[in-house]
């Protein structure tokens, strides 16, 4: 039985070639996310390592909790702990560090790398360790900076030229004293690190006096634990907290290892959805093989193989035809995951030098999914025939499915698909993260039930096409009746292509509709005309809006502030914004009171409203972050949104308890509206600053559509695998019908139907099938769309369900021409036959 296994795999290469491949593009998705992520883990973990190759302790700051009404605050590391820390017998030296968000210009103008990575420190007195200088000298004032040797390379600077920068959103313009090079991640990331001396970093971070670290380094033959255990004796314990170099690495690399666990996560449910996919095209694949030689296993099973050895020799070639699918889609996914590492470098997103990772467990984790899922796949077509009888040797034709087999199908299926959809309708009624769990339950079982009932729906359906086939004469009416002359087997391919379908469809349901929530939420709260921020999202100083206000055109300005503040021993946040000019930018919804903020009145979200107790004149006391307290009086109660809540107080209420005030953002109304010359105008008067985002209503609408259409695209090209593998399914489907029904294509050709009939037949029947698929998963797509957004609507008050009739018109459309191009190659086989070698074939 092992020969016969082996011959039969040999003897049917040309068949089993697309399930070979539908199992090699499932295996090369896995083992490429494994080797991508476990390659970029390996080489971010190696770069920050050496970032503490001059850390042997790091001194930080203690967090001090919030107890009655004081705010929770960091402790501050002042030059004297620096110098106590230096001190110390088994210190070599001691660094007190300094970093904040620096926007450094590029000659064009625009910001170098990206907000997130765009970092500034201090550089150590003439010679930093940390920071060899490979080209002038160290920084002296607030005039001189260093930038690293990477941004100079990729800006085109050298010593003495003058940049622009900014730390907070003034423009400062320093020279470039220094060139130094760093194992900073960020900088390998392709962001930039900008060094001041320390009096000028402390200043421009808001720091002055104070350090963020302190870098310990150990004498020759200091342990990094006996150095800790010094500096825990001479530092004051309520005030610092110490960490050896080895641990902050280990828990860098803990914390590469998890962040890379999410995207590896994403990437591995794709490489599944992709051999699901399959798994419905060898199980087809080989239940359509088992067909075609049922006249030789009854004869097997008429000289003495039993039902086992014959069970056993199918899954043989399983095993043949999965270990060869592995070995080619490792060697594939090696492939991707050196092409994922280069990709990333070109969308400026550069990954640390280092050796491509083929770990033992992405070796196993091919073969196991290769060779498992083919012989999953394969073992009911193998059980099927091991229960032909010996007699139907008498003849080739495949015993079909018994009435009853059927009933019990349909049964089964209709009670998946009901019981998926009553578990998907009651997760609708639930709130946010609840009802996450139960709708991917119903999701699951609403697919399986479609998929087990797919035999049934087909009939109606593709008869629905019967119309239109009537104009292709012949050839369409034979294509209709093959396309239902064997429902399980078109089940089975049109459901390939349908859980591609259901799954972008449902995604771009969903993002459509979220972005039409955001465009409203966005219109209906701001009425200022524009809103400045920073690049990354970091606060501004308060000089910007005192340049806005003086711009041509500026008709009221107000800033949104975070302030911490406690309330009833309660941690809050207060907004604090310009009560004079508030009502003019925004519009909130009043539920009870009036939206007026002055002087000890504030206005109040909904939500925050209610957990307190309060109503429109409620009074209140709020102790601020500097110990001082303050009754205040609740004006009125709002309706807020996902992008506005909180305590709104007037900024000339807060300023007195802020020795360091920071804006979020700055909202901008002017007298000629939204214009491209207001615009420039207000861009002009803030010095052209490449760290600021000046945005009306249409940039943050285009913002936010960007994130959803990069994640699309994101998801759409990931979803290409199944879809890809589907086409497989259709192209294998098809050629092995072809096989099956060369007698009947040579009796077609002698009575009379020419060769562009056949092909015309085939292409058509091919048509019919994808677009089954298509009708099914757009269906279901739509369904789920509509189900997540219900959940979703329930913590997004302006989600509005989007149906996309041009995308999804553009998706049937994919599926047709998915059903003609897997049929050009199956066609002209069939129309090139030999018509009297195909009428005595068997």
């Amino acid at each position: 039985m092992f020969r016969t296994a082996l011959r039969n795999v040999l003897a049917h290469k040309a068949r089993l070639l697309m399930t070979v491949l539908a199992v090699m593009l499932g295996v090369a998705f896995v083992s490429g996310t494994l080797v991508f992520t476990n390659t970029l883990s390996d080489a971010l973990q190696n770069q920050s390592a050496k970032g503490f190759d001059h850390v042997d302790v790091a001194v930080t700051p203690r967090w001090k909790e919030a107890e009655g009404d004081r705010v929770g605050e960091l402790r501050e590391l002042t030059p004297d702990l620096v110098e106590d820390s230096a001190r110390v017998p088994g210190a070599a030296q001691a660094i007190g560090t300094v970093q904040g968000f620096t926007a450094l210009a590029g000659k064009d103008g625009e910001l170098i790398g990206d907000g997130f990575r765009s970092q500034g420190g201090n550089y150590w007195g003439d010679e930093d360790p940390r920071y060899p200088l490979t080209a002038g000298r160290a920084p002296k004032g607030e005039g001189e900076i260093l930038i690293d040797s990477e941004t100079a390379k990729r800006a085109g600077y050298e010593v003495g030229d003058t940049v622009r920068m900014s730390v907070d959103g003034p423009v400062l313009r320093p020279v470039v004293t220094g060139i130094f090079t760093t194992d900073d991640g960020n900088v390998a990331a392709g962001g930039s690190l900008t060094l001041f001396d320390t009096a000028t970093a402390q200043e421009l971070f808001g720091k002055a006096g104070t350090f963020d670290e302190i870098a310990v380094k150990a004498k020759a033959g200091v342990s990094d634990a006996a150095l800790e255990a010094q500096l825990k004796k001479a530092l004051p314990a309520d005030v610092v907290e110490t960490t050896t170099g080895t641990r902050l690495a280990e828990e860098q690399a803990e914390a590469i290892a998890s962040s890379m666990s999410g995207m590896k996560q994403g990437l591995l449910v794709f490489a599944g959805i992709a051999l699901f996919v399959g798994t419905f095209i060898i199980a087809n694949t080989f239940t359509m093989l088992v067909a075609q030689r049922t006249k030789e296993l009854a004869l097997m099973r008429a000289v003495g193989a039993s039902r086992r050895q014959v069970t056993r020799s199918v899954l043989i070639e399983a095993f043949v035809v999965g270990a060869v699918a592995a070995v080619a889609g490792l060697l594939a996914g090696i492939g991707i995951g050196a092409g994922l590492r280069s990709l990333m470098g070109t969308l400026d997103a550069p990954v640390p030098d280092g050796p491509l990772v083929v770990s033992p467990g992405t070796i196993g984790a091919a073969f196991a999914v290769g060779i498992l899922v083919t012989m999953l796949a394969a073992w009911l077509p193998g059980r099927r025939a091991a229960k032909i009888p010996p007699v139907a040797a008498m003849s080739s034709v495949h015993a079909k499915a018994t009435t009853k087999s059927l009933v019990l199908r349909n049964t089964l299926g209709a009670l998946l698909s009901g019981a998926g959809v009553a578990v998907v309708l009651a997760a609708t009624t639930m709130n946010g993260t609840d009802g996450q769990a139960p709708m991917g339950f119903g999701a699951v079982l609403l697919i399986i039930g479609v998929f087990v009932l797919t035999p049934l729906l087909s009939r109606p359906l593709i008869a629905a096409a019967a119309p239109v086939l009537r104009v292709f004469g012949v050839s369409g009416k034979l294509a209709r009746q093959n396309s239902v002359r064997n429902p399980r087997r078109t089940a089975a391919t049109a459901s390939a292509l349908m859980i591609g379908l259901t799954l972008i469809t449902g995604m771009t349901v969903m993002a459509g509709s979220l972005q039409k929530s955001i465009d409203k939420m966005a219109a209906s709260a701001i009425e200022a005309d524009y809103v400045v921020s920073m690049a990354n999202g970091n606060a501004l100083s308060p000089d910007v809006e005192k340049k806005l206000k003086r711009a041509g055109g500026v008709t009221a300005t107000s800033p949104m502030r975070n302030a911490d503040a406690r309330i009833d021993g309660q941690t809050e946040f207060l907004t604090g914004v310009d009560g004079a000019t508030i009502e003019q930018l925004t519009e909130f919804p009043v539920e009870d009171g009036a939206f007026e903020v002055g002087g000890a009145r504030v206005a109040v979200d909904a939500d925050t409203a209610t957990s307190y107790g309060w109503k429109a004149g409620s009074v209140f006391t709020v102790a601020y972050g500097d110990g001082a307290r303050q009754k205040l009086t609740v004006a009125g109660v709002y309706q807020p949104n996902e992008m506005m809540r909180g305590i709104m107080i007037d900024t000339a209420t807060l300023a007195p308890h802020e020795p360091d005030p920071a804006d979020m953002m700055v909202m901008v109304k002017t007298s000629g509206g939204a214009s491209d010359a207001v615009k420039d105008t207000l861009e002009k008067a803030l010095g052209t600053n490449p760290a600021i985002q000046v945005q009306d209503k249409k940039d943050l609408s285009n913002e936010i559509a960007q994130m959803f259409t990069l994640m699309l695209n994101m998801v759409y090209g990931l979803l290409a695998m199944a879809v890809i593998v589907a086409v497989l399914g259709v192209i294998n489907t098809l050629a092995m019908s072809v096989f099956e029904r060369s007698q009947e294509i040579g009796m077609l050709r002698a009575i009379g139907l020419d060769r562009s009939g056949i092909k015309r037949m085939v292409r058509l029947e091919s048509l019919v099938i994808s677009l089954f698929g298509g009708v099914l998963g757009i269906g279901l797509g739509v369904f789920f769309g509509w189900a997540a957004g219900e959940l979703l609507g329930t913590t997004m008050a302006t989600y509005e369900l989007v149906l996309p009739w041009g995308r999804m018109a553009l998706f049937l459309a994919l599926a047709a021409v998915v059903g003609v191009l897997a049929a050009l190659w199956p066609a002209r086989r069939a129309a090139r036959m030999n018509m009297l070698q195909a009428i005595k074939s068997e």
